[in-house]
């Protein structure tokens, strides 16, 4: 599977674009698909993306993640339309412009879908709303005319968690799953998507996640399906009737909780549990999307208390088992918290252009390493995980296959560490290292203040 050796770059739409963060009064279905029959415009906002492309390509990107582009009531996960691009973004063939720019780019297009819910302007919602009881969409909904809504609809409705403003759909419902899977079939055809993140993907319907893989599975046989979860067991959805891979929460806690705290045990515990050699690691073989940040958490320059180690935690998540996803701008260390008056807005900022500093180059590095068809490239994507010598300070790893060996030694803190281990002896290339040298190691290895090394056994 392609998405297992590359780097995926993560790409909020409309904050990125600067679009207005509330749309303008919903227009009826035909509306938009007349809109789209327009040709692409260089100054549409969402082809900035576009724009970026060589970019992306220098930074050893594979893949960018598009969080929600059609058409919605405000933020993209309460959708109007799942046939159309938002008209704050511009129109469907700029968007089908900037995913076959992107492929010249060698970079594939992966789509946020949102398939629990819609927003409150949904074209079948507003049927509802007029009609009532005579709607033919009220079983696309878990609707009761027996109540009231918050908004006072005259009938009462299942919101997402609580949140009226997203209408659960009924994914049990013929209908409903006719016309998702439909407008994935357009989304191929028209904008040569090639996979798809599921939003809330732990609250999806299995059946419908197993249609979803065959019909996808058909349309394109290396289509990519990756889920968003937060906690319990992954291998419930993560599976061969399901999905390709899912969001790695566990280790993302992980990784920023042990730099803050400087207890490398916690991270390591994570991997270990996740992926060691033991017989009840639970994820051993799987290919987990792994992250420092994203759009719905603090950027990792502001969660951090030191920011010198920004890169080594990005090393971290380079060097252990998974897909590395990096959200636009955290590879060149932009702040973003969580809450205030701007709420999540704050972590989906406006970008002009790319501003890359050392951090960035050390993140080319590193993503260039896990793309290039090589024995360390080998150990990376597809090794198996092992804890060598574990401080609360440091943490030496190893990531092995068949045919190759490559030693992670990250250092957190502001002094410098030598490891000593027996596995440390013998012929390595130093990865990291300008030009990658070839070392001879007697069994100690030193690092330097918040240094990270990459050492493949030669």
């Amino acid at each position: 599977m392609w998405a297992y050796e590359t780097t995926f770059y993560q790409i909020y739409p409309l904050g990125f674009c600067g679009a207005p963060r509330e749309n303008a009064a919903p227009v009826a279905e035909n509306e938009l698909a007349q809109a789209a029959d327009a040709t692409a415009s260089p100054d549409a906002p969402i082809m900035k993306i576009a724009q970026w492309a060589d970019y992306l390509q220098e930074l050893g990107v594979g893949a960018v993640l598009i969080n929600p582009p059609l058409e919605s009531d405000s933020h993209g996960y309460d959708t109007r339309s799942l046939r159309h691009i938002d008209r704050r973004l511009g129109g469907d063939a700029d968007f089908a412009a900037v995913c076959e720019t992107l492929h010249v780019h060698g970079i594939r297009v992966v789509l946020d879908a949102v398939f629990n819910h819609v927003g409150r302007g949904f074209w079948a919602f507003r049927d509802v709303q007029e009609r009532k009881w005579d709607s033919p969409y009220k079983d696309w909904f878990h609707i009761s005319f027996d109540g009231d809504s918050c908004y006072g609809d005259g009938f009462w409705y299942e919101g997402w968690e609580g949140h009226f403003e997203l209408v659960k759909l009924n994914l049990q419902n013929p209908a409903v799953v006719d016309y998702l899977l439909e407008s994935v079939r357009r989304w191929t055809e028209v904008f040569g998507v090639d996979g798809l993140r599921l939003d809330v993907a732990y609250m999806l319907d299995r059946d419908f996640m197993r249609r979803l893989h065959t019909f996808t599975r058909e349309l394109k046989p290396d289509f990519v399906l990756i889920g968003e979860t937060l906690h319990g067991d992954y291998n419930q959805i993560v599976n061969d009737e399901m999905l390709d891979s899912c969001t790695n929460y566990e280790c993302y806690k992980g990784l920023y909780s042990s730099f803050n705290s400087v207890n490398m045990f916690e991270i390591a515990h994570s991997l270990h549990r996740q992926f060691g050699g033991d017989p009840w690691c639970i994820y051993r073989g799987k290919h987990l999307l792994s992250f420092v940040d994203n759009h719905d958490v603090p950027r990792l320059a502001s969660i951090l208390t030191d920011k010198s180690c920004l890169r080594p935690a990005y090393g971290m998540l380079f060097g252990m088992p998974g897909i590395p996803c990096v959200y636009y701008g955290s590879e060149w260390g932009i702040a973003g918290e969580k809450g205030g008056p701007d709420g999540d807005w704050a972590l989906r900022p406006a970008l002009d252009e790319p501003a890359p500093n050392e951090l960035t180059a050390f993140v080319t590095q590193l993503a260039h390493l896990r793309s290039t068809n090589d024995a360390a490239a080998r150990a990376l994507n597809y090794g198996a995980y092992r804890n060598v010598v574990i401080q609360n300070k440091q943490l030496l790893f190893e990531r092995a296959c068949d045919d190759a060996t490559v030693f992670v030694a990250v250092n957190a803190v502001n002094e410098p560490y030598t490891f000593g281990a027996g596995e440390l002896s013998g012929s390595f290339v130093d990865l990291l290292a300008d030009d990658a040298p070839t070392v001879e190691l007697s069994g100690a290895l030193e690092l330097a203040p918040y240094e990270v090394r990459y050492l493949l056994r030669a």
